[in-house]
């Protein structure tokens, strides 16, 4: 019998808000080099970033391929300032580096609510 399928976090919202609130998150993500949110909102970050910032190391070289992976990354970011800070600036740092680009700290809990924070930055 095949096991029961996961269903993906969930932040309570329909998938069109889902998706822009990850790209919200990435590209501050990528502006500060590091965040605070909640820990499923970090945990849920995590492989997207990693993968805009694989896409990102790809488009540095040359080819017919590299202006299709910036597209790429504009078209799920929406911010051309923080596509070119990714392409330009953080990707370079990583071309060495076979994945593991971001770190997901614990914080404790939040003062209000008692939401269980995290720190996820570019390592």
């Amino acid at each position: 019998m095949p096991a029961t399928p996961r269903r993906a976090r969930s932040f309570g919202h329909s998938a069109h808000h889902q998706k822009l609130l990850m790209a919200n998150l990435a590209a501050s993500l990528f502006a500060a080099e590091g965040i605070v949110t909640t820990e499923g909102k970090a945990k849920a970050l995590r492989p997207i970033a990693e993968k805009l910032i694989t896409k990102a190391i790809k488009a540095q070289g040359e080819g017919p391929m590299r202006i299709h992976r910036i597209r790429q990354i504009q078209s799920y970011l929406n911010d051309k300032e923080m596509t070119n800070k990714l392409v330009n600036v953080v990707a370079p740092r990583y071309t060495g580096r076979n994945g593991g680009y971001t770190r997901v700290l614990k914080l404790g809990p939040r003062h209000g609510d008692n939401a269980p924070m995290a720190r996820i930055e570019l390592v």
